[in-house]
């Protein structure tokens, strides 16, 4: 017996069961960004490895051991995506939506990470991204943050918390950084090996640590609140401002500082507790330096992430059902002439109504067998069509999930006439 291939570890299917609740999620997200005024763009899978190395940073865990990096036949070195940000902004760059222009966008598809698959956590997971160009006041971050209680409250999304700071200017982050290497310095023996590591190249990534080992030590670290610019501190001033008068609830949290070098300023997570360790189900902030930093004209920005595994698993958790696009009716031909009659009669009907769903039976099987179909498929109505309806243009409707629906023959172009009473409240 052949062996069989399995799907690489971290890299999930998505099945049917599941799809509706992703594609619910999906048209929701949609919906709600175009009523703020986001575009879609999509943007390739595959980059240059340097545009991650710029944008993340090389001190970074993603770029250092979690990168799918390999060289082409060129010998270029191309790397699958580990996030979207600096693709949407490599694409702006190079097709002129930089220069006195602003722009909201969103994109979404699949990311890549070698990480160590956990619920929550895997090697292809997929994010929904939004990004706004060009806007430099804490309005749009207001904005930004409003746009997203609206979806989950759409969504009944529950058990989220919005954690917010400030990581202000490079040059306040600089003296942070001091700071913070000196007070690690002074407890070089409690630090683990990636700690020490990160100490002398970027030791704000200490206070990223989820060694339990570290966090009393990290929580009696400086705070980088007191190493903020005064136009940081009226801009975080103000954001909060803005989000109290809307009423969405918030929480300063002053660890928080992301784990991408291109962030200023505004940052921020959703995270609840429901989900194990996995707790962030949408991150982001405020890059104002990173387009320059990849060749562009200086350009204020913000942008998030949402992981939409753990928001589907959120969704669930908060009671959320979608549905799962099972047919609305199931043709029955019994016979070659039924069945050429009954694939004419489904084309007709998805003519006359283009969101009706019909599923015709293919693959043969007697009348009982057929029926058995028509049940497990989920469909509300069967149109039933042997070789005496094929003749005479008629065919058989049939109720299958109300006790008491009759069946009734009619003719074929009056079907959608008798079907669509008994679909009605389904």
């Amino acid at each position: 017996m052949t062996a069989q291939v399995q799907a690489i570890r971290g890299m999930s299917d998505i099945l049917p069961a599941d799809s509706g609740t992703w594609a619910h999620l999906e048209a929701t997200l949609r919906g709600v960004l175009g009523a703020y005024g986001y575009r879609e763009i999509r943007v390739p899978l595959l980059e240059r490895t340097e545009l991650f190395q710029r944008s993340i940073g090389e001190v970074t865990d993603i770029v250092e051991k979690e990168m799918y990096t390999f060289d082409d036949r060129n010998g270029v070195s191309l790397t699958l995506r580990p996030e979207a940000t600096a693709g949407i902004v490599r694409a702006a760059i190079e097709n002129g939506l930089i220069h006195n222009q602003r722009h909201r966008l969103w994109s979404t598809g699949p990311m890549f990470r070698y990480e160590k698959p956990q619920k929550g956590r895997y090697r292809q997971f997929h994010q929904f991204d939004i990004e706004a160009l060009g806007y430099p006041g804490p309005d749009i971050d207001a904005e930004l943050i409003m746009m997203l209680a609206r979806a989950w409250r759409l969504l009944g999304i529950r058990h989220l918390e919005l954690q917010l700071n400030s990581i202000g200017m490079p040059a306040g982050r600089a003296r942070y950084r001091e700071a913070l290497a000196a007070y690690f310095r002074g407890h070089l023996g409690q630090l683990d090996e990636d700690s020490v590591r990160r100490l002398d190249r970027n030791p704000m990534r200490i206070l990223d640590s989820k060694n339990p080992a570290m966090q009393e030590l990290i929580a009696a670290a400086p705070l980088i609140s007191g190493y903020l610019d005064d136009e940081s501190s009226a801009h975080f001033a103000t954001l909060q401002a803005l989000l109290t008068a809307a009423g969405i609830p918030f929480r300063v949290n002053p660890r928080l500082v992301r784990g991408l070098d291109y962030y200023n300023r505004t940052v921020f997570e959703w995270v609840t507790d429901q989900l194990g360790t996995q707790g962030a189900v949408c991150a982001g902030g405020r890059y104002d330096g990173l387009v320059e930093q990849l060749g562009g004209s200086p350009t204020p920005a913000i942008g998030c992430a949402i992981g939409l595994e753990r928001l589907a698993e959120l969704f669930r958790l908060c009671g959320g059902v979608a549905g799962t696009a099972a047919p609305q009716v199931y043709l029955v031909a019994v016979g070659d002439a039924a069945l050429a009659a009954g694939l004419r009669l489904a084309e007709n009907l998805r003519d006359a109504r283009p969101d009706l769903r019909v599923e015709v039976n293919c693959g043969g099987g007697g009348f009982k067998a057929q029926m058995r179909r028509a049940d497990a498929s989920g469909a509300v109505v069967a149109l039933i069509l042997g070789e005496d309806e094929a003749s005479a243009g008629t065919v058989a409707v049939k109720g299958l999930r109300r006790t008491g629906d009759s069946q009734q023959t009619v003719r074929q172009d009056v079907a959608l006439a008798a079907l669509l009473p008994l679909l009605a409240d389904r």
